[in-house]
């Protein structure tokens, strides 16, 4: 029997929602995959989900540390009122208060910040932050049976995917650069009724 441990999700990697999910929570998602157990579970943050909420206003020690735009982005349906944070250091090491994801090397460098710890424990390692409210989480087969059914593409995520500048635009540009039939997909209409 199959135990899905050749499935292809890997921390590190991103989740691109296909056309025909219309789930308003991840239609035209980007979810960097944080954590994934096959016999657990799939934990990940939507990366291009900004809210009006800055940052300042629910967690003020770290605002000033946050990569633009620096207001706190939904993560996902789940923990609404839970903080994570995710941020890109240089070099080599661990620093107290970070993370590192295990998985893909081009986000080797990007992990999971402890937004209990002080904030000057990372000042001056970090290159960016981004600060999410909430996250996506599947359950054990349940993520697998959904990239099976379609709603989405697996696809190797860059560094700079989660502090990505034009948040907007991450949908578009990350399966642009996968090339073909996915670059395709790049152009699809946002109401493909008005095409």
């Amino acid at each position: 029997m199959d135990d899905g441990a050749d499935d292809g999700i890997t921390v590190g990697s991103l989740l691109v929602a296909t056309p025909q999910l219309e789930d308003p929570n991840f239609r035209r998602g980007v979810v960097l995959i944080v954590e994934h157990d096959h016999d657990g579970g799939t934990l990940g943050v939507v990366l291009n989900r900004p809210t009006e909420i800055p940052v300042d206003r629910v967690l003020p020690p770290w605002a000033g540390l946050v990569t633009g735009p620096p207001v706190v982005f939904q993560g996902g349906p789940v923990a609404l009122d839970n903080a994570l944070a995710l941020a890109r250091l240089p070099g080599d090491g661990e620093p107290l208060g970070w993370r590192a994801l295990d998985g893909d090397a081009a986000v080797a460098r990007v992990g999971l910040v402890d937004l209990d710890a002080p904030p000057g424990l990372l000042a001056a390692e970090l290159l960016q932050l981004r600060v999410f409210a909430g996250y996506a989480g599947w359950s054990e087969g349940q993520l697998r049976a959904e990239v099976e059914d379609g709603s989405w593409y697996l696809v190797p995520a860059e560094a700079g995917d989660a502090f990505n500048a034009d948040p907007g635009r991450l949908w578009q540009e990350v399966l642009r650069r996968q090339g073909g039939d996915l670059a395709l997909v790049s152009t699809f209409p946002e109401d493909p009724t008005l095409n």
